[in-house]
């Protein structure tokens, strides 16, 4: 049964997306409209008496001949028709024609281009998460074309059941191009089908349709890849062109795996992660040189090691040899380069080698936004504020979701605390219950001196994230910078207790620490997060919490043991 209605739900989704609902229910209207007209007027024009049934008759008739139209055709608002994918599979892909895929004038970033989440038109419902995969995979393989800006798939993820036009999304993401499409699966057989819109001229730039073995999954998705390529006239380097062909496994079970893998890791749980890895390494089991799940593991023990989760030492040794792995059986692996050059940053303190790993990530997929994201922290733990901004601002362009404060708190390290106010302020309209949204407004709104506001702000984020020791230290801090002291002293005493019971950061303890002008204990705690590598230390010397420290001599040779003096 709930098998049954999972179906009829999907249908009635694509019902709806293709405006077939809409289209009936218009028709319905006037055809009840034309048959009362027909009522009134046939008696009065001596009409035969058969002629209203005949009008009757022809309304029924039509009425599924205007559906199927409706099914073929989206049938929108704005001036022509957009025809949907083919409903069969073609002998080869179609070629786009010039004129369709030349850019609209005045669009607003002809190159930039979101895929949306591809529909689950499966009766099983656990294919839900090979859908998504399909959605992520067209996202990674065009994120390697240096020619194009794509979306990445977390600020993608809430438009998945199309709740907005298809131009309200694209204004959102600020893309000038829509990839959507469908995933049918049944058997050993795939049905995909996919159409590239361009948002201007409301029209589709490529459609297709692919009935396939379940087998020719990775061809579909470059296939796809290459025509939007095409339609956008983006030329592809012959390096671009083979990691695009480049097929991550042979083995179909291990691909589904590292599917699952991957869904429970962008969950950004600890249980989430934890479940990732499980994954990964039952991919790795069947396919010992599957690249892409050793970097899986080790993006999931980074992330485990930081959240404190897992001791860094364990999480961070475990994520290397992963990452290692990862890049001896591919070396162009971006995904790998990025990880490995986070790790050389937070573990070893070697910003050169870091640098040149993120450099090589982005060489790779222009479009990674994390990337961009850990490159520009590592410019802002050495100082390069202007370049930390540029490359936040990229992060937040590819993945406005993922990477909506990071852009803020570039701007409040560089200084810019007006521009970052208005930054962290469309962070949280966009999310009001965003903890880290609110705490990162809550010090522009301090650094612009309206203090009852950043408090306020700070107060809010810990509320919504109870227990995080980040918030609730960087509101201890606050107190003690604006004359609460009793307050701060409270809260350190709260996160000493805690860390009798669980893991408590000493990054975060020397928050309230620096806040309560008690330098030395400051920096005791702060030594304590060099030897441990814990939270974000790496990035204390560019992190505007500090500042009152940097005069100490004791910070002085904090900072040449994070080799950054």
């Amino acid at each position: 049964m709930s098998k049954l209605l999972h179906r009829l739900a999907v249908l009635f989704q694509e019902l709806k997306r293709r405006k077939v609902v809409s289209v009936v229910v218009a028709y319905a209207i006037a055809a009840a409209g034309v048959m009362q007209v027909a009522d009134v007027v046939a008696p009065r024009m001596n009409m035969p008496d058969n002629a209203v049934s005949l009008v009757i008759l022809l309304a029924l008739v039509g009425l599924p001949v205007v559906a199927a139209l409706a099914w073929l055709y989206d049938v929108v608002p704005d001036p022509g028709g957009r025809r949907s994918a083919a409903p069969a599979e073609p002998a080869a892909p179609r070629a786009v024609a010039p004129a369709a895929a030349q850019p609209a004038a005045g669009r607003a970033s002809p190159q930039a281009v979101a895929v949306l989440p591809f529909l689950n038109l499966s009766a099983d419902q656990d294919n839900e998460f090979f859908a998504d995969g399909v959605t992520e995979d067209v996202i990674a393989h065009l994120s390697k074309i240096n020619a194009l800006r794509v979306i990445s798939r977390t600020s993608v993820l809430p438009f998945k059941q199309r709740e907005q036009g298809l131009r309200e999304i694209g204004a959102a993401l600020g893309a000038g191009t829509l990839l959507e499409g469908s995933v049918r699966r049944v058997g050993t057989r795939v049905r995909i089908a996919a159409q590239l819109v361009d948002l201007e001229s409301n029209q589709y730039l490529w459609a297709e349709t692919y009935d396939r073995e379940l087998t020719d999954v990775f061809a579909i998705q470059t296939d796809v890849a290459l025509h939007i390529a095409a339609a956008l006239r983006a030329q592809l380097s012959p390096s671009e062109r083979t990691r695009i062909q480049k097929e991550p496994t042979s083995n179909l079970h291990a691909y589904q795996l590292y599917l699952q893998g991957r869904q429970s890791r962008v969950r950004y749980t600890v249980d989430g992660l934890r479940e990732s890895i499980t994954y990964f390494e039952r991919a790795i089991e069947l396919d010992p040189d599957y690249a892409l799940a050793f970097a899986g593991i080790a993006m999931a023990y980074e992330e485990l090691g930081e959240a404190g989760a897992v001791p860094p030492g364990e999480a961070y040794r475990r994520a290397r040899e992963a990452a290692i792995t990862a890049l001896s059986l591919d070396p162009e692996l971006a995904e790998a380069h990025c990880i490995l050059g986070q790790l050389k940053a937070v573990w070893d303190f070697d910003w050169p080698a870091a640098e040149q790993d993120f450099k090589r990530a982005l060489e790779l997929s222009p479009s990674n936004a994390d990337a961009w994201d850990l490159y520009g922290r590592l410019c802002s733990a050495q100082g390069r504020h202007d370049e930390s901004v540029a490359m936040e601002r990229r992060a937040f362009e590819l993945d406005p979701l993922a990477h909506r404060t990071d852009y803020a708190t570039a701007l409040l390290r560089a200084g810019r605390s007006a521009e970052a106010l208005e930054a962290a302020e469309r962070a949280v309209q966009f999310d009001p219950h965003y903890d880290r949204g609110r705490a990162t407004l809550g010090w522009a709104y301090l650094q612009q001196g309206r203090t009852a506001e950043g408090l306020a702000e700070l107060e809010l984020a810990v509320s919504l994230s109870p227990a995080s020791t980040a918030w609730l230290a960087q509101l201890g801090q606050a107190y003690a910078m604006n004359g609460r002291t009793e307050a701060a002293r409270e809260i350190l005493a709260r996160l000493e207790a805690w860390s009798q019971q669980r893991y408590v950061s000493p990054y975060h303890v020397a928050y309230v620490y620096t806040g309560l002008g008690d330098h030395d204990a400051a920096i005791d705690r702060l030594e304590q997060a060099v030897q441990q590598r814990a939270g974000a230390v790496y990035g204390v010397n560019g992190s505007f919490l500090f500042t009152p420290l940097h005069g100490h001599p004791r910070y002085t040779a904090l900072l040449k043991q994070l080799n950054l003096a």
